[in-house]
């Protein structure tokens, strides 16, 4: 009896190894493999030979009051979430890959239910402190204890914990890579200096930080200056050669466009993304450019992009009916803003994975119909049988057609026209409400877009506000409706659910404030099956049919191509990554300067 239950044990116990075989890995990817072999020098979108050296000045809209990225109030300082190193640097060739940064490498079973990383024993705050296990696990609780509320949730009882001075264990409740991954990129605090702070609160002074760039002047609100760290340990590793390499990068706040561009046409400043078509066609002129003092670019870009929609407020009784958003959408001629205004430079927005093989752009197959069926009671009939396409116009600044479809599913809606004014048919309540704006901005479309739905008898107050203003109305859900930038996806990540899913609705991410089970329930599954790239495209696609034939936001533009303009002193690298500019990459060149006039050298 002895000897067989000992052969049990040790059956039982073989069993349990071979289940938790362990892998060590130096670099991730949550899709496929990842890129770079684990000697490599460099990303190929650099040249490892670029001279440091020089400074760039840059140009912020706005105004900002303090150094804390991550507090709960206040208007932080572009750049500010950019001062510490993370565990994990990403690439920009290819979507969610890890690689070194100040860790060295990490071991994990095969599920990710918990990860061991080591960190690089050369890893230095700017004070020349070491950046320690104990640094990383401090800083995952302080983001824990005081920082936004939908972290807490994400990472509800995950627990990160110091178990040498240079390695830190993290446990997740339910194994999944992508959680895992996602903590890779968690900028590491020092706890010398947060203990003394709260992170939900603003900073007056910069904190100490660890990355390539230190804070090392500014004037609160107008100016911020940032100096490379001619000592930072980690240079001449391999996800930072060829990178960072101006000595400063100083950037100059305006509170209006228009004032910048001239004040960068006069020198003032020496780099520019035009966001302004009409701006790009008419006013990149004089003598600066005809002698090539200035230089434009404009470089296509066909991957993934970031999408301008404009977000309903769908918790404002006005804008909860479908129909009704509907109708608004049907107002917005895009044809005539982008022939009269833009000078056809925008693509029109149709789907939230924009220019990626998960945009729902056929008709939907029977994978997605299988995952949709169980819910065919809760959407709309045209996600089951039709491809979503914004409404296009005569491109005439008057779509008559249009607008009388807008007017028989208002009137569907509960109201209708008397006197020129659209009524709720019940109480007599007018149809009006606030479109709010960050004053500064392109706002060029508010007007004809607000002139057609007066067509409607629709009552359009819009409001401009600075930045502070915006962000604070935005956290608080303050707002009718206003413009939003929905951050290009190159695949449906877990990150979905902090811009749509309902456990996160306090998320200024999820600007319409969309509670829907459906939504959730997909996204949930897409969660489940991240890495299996099979089974994301049917999910993706059918997410995507949903979010659009629901009309929480409606789709206005993006450009399929940059436009750069500046002074003729910098070079880059003759490979672009294809999911950023690769700005961080670029140098000062002397022999391009030297051609310029001595003041704007």
């Amino acid at each position: 009896m002895f000897v067989r239950l000992f052969v049990l044990l040790l059956s039982l116990i073989s069993s349990s190894v071979i289940a938790q075989e362990i892998d060590e890995s130096y670099a991730f990817s949550v899709l496929g493999e990842p890129k770079y072999d684990v000697d490599f020098n460099h990303f190929d979108y650099v040249n490892p030979a670029a001279p440091k050296g020089g400074s760039i000045t840059l140009s912020a809209i706005g105004t900002f009051d303090n150094f804390n990225r991550y507090a709960l109030r206040g208007n932080a300082g572009i750049r500010t979430g950019e001062l510490y190193d993370a565990l994990f640097a990403t690439s920009d060739d290819e979507p969610g890959s890890y690689y070194p940064l100040i860790a060295e490498k990490a071991r994990h079973p095969e599920d990710f239910a918990w990860t061991e990383i080591s960190i690089n024993p050369r890893a230095r705050f700017h004070d020349g402190s070491p950046i320690t296990a104990k640094d990383v696990e401090y800083t995952f609780h302080k983001f824990m204890t005081e920082g936004v509320p939908q972290f807490r949730i994400y990472y509800k009882s995950v627990k990160v914990k110091a178990i040498s001075r240079l390695t830190v264990r993290i446990e997740l409740p339910k194994p999944s890579k992508d959680t895992m991954l996602s903590l890779f990129t968690l900028p590491v605090m020092p706890e010398k200096f947060w203990r003394h702070h709260n992170l939900g609160e603003p900073l007056s002074r910069p904190p100490l930080s660890s990355g390539p760039y230190r804070l090392s002047a500014w004037r609160m609100g107008q100016y911020a200056i940032f100096s490379r760290v001619k000592d930072y340990w980690a240079a001449d590793l391999p996800v930072n050669r060829g990178r960072w390499n101006f000595d400063t990068i100083r950037y100059d706040y305006y509170l209006d466009d228009n004032v910048a561009f001239e004040a960068f046409k006069a020198g003032a400043f020496d780099f520019r993304e035009e966001p302004s078509p009409k701006n790009w066609a008419t006013r990149y002129v004089g003598k600066n450019f005809t002698n090539h003092h200035i230089v434009r670019e404009e470089q296509d870009n066909n991957s993934a992009q970031n999408a301008r929609w404009l977000a309903f407020n769908v918790k404002r009784p006005i804008f909860a009916d479908r129909r009704v958003r509907e109708a608004i959408t049907l107002a917005f001629d895009f044809e005539w803003m982008n022939k009269a205004l833009f000078y056809g430079a925008y693509s029109r927005t149709n789907s939230y994975f924009q220019n990626t093989e998960y945009a729902a752009r056929g008709y939907p197959q029977a994978d997605e119909l299988t995952l949709l069926a169980p819910f065919k009671k809760s959407l709309p009939p045209e996600v089951y049988s039709q491809i979503y396409q914004p409404p296009v116009s005569r491109g005439n600044g008057f779509d008559r057609d249009n607008l009388l479809k807008a007017l028989a599913l208002l009137k569907a809606a509960g109201w209708e026209l008397k006197g020129g004014k659209l009524v709720n048919a019940k109480t007599g309540k007018p149809f009006a409400f606030e479109l709010l704006l960050a004053s500064g901005a392109n706002n060029q479309w508010a007007l004809p877009f607000s002139h057609s739905l007066e067509r409607l008898g629709i009552q359009v107050n819009v409001r401009q506000v600075d930045n502070s203003q915006l962000t604070n109305r935005l956290r608080s859900r303050d707002f009718d409706m206003m413009p939003t930038v929905y951050r290009a996806m190159t695949y449906p990540s877990s990150d979905l659910q902090i811009i749509w899913d309902s456990a996160f609705i306090d998320s200024t991410w999820n600007t319409p404030g969309v509670q829907d089970p459906v939504v959730d329930k997909l996204i949930s599954q897409i969660i489940a099956h991240q890495g299996n790239e099979q089974k994301l495209l049917p999910l993706g696609r059918a997410l995507d049919r949903v979010l659009t034939w629901n009309f929480y936001m409606l789709p206005m533009w993006y450009m399929a191509s940059d436009r750069l303009a500046y002074w003729d002193k910098f070079s880059h690298p003759q490979i672009r990554p294809r999911y950023s500019l690769g700005f961080d990459s670029w140098w000062y060149d002397i022999n391009k300067a030297a051609r310029l006039p001595a003041e704007r050298r």
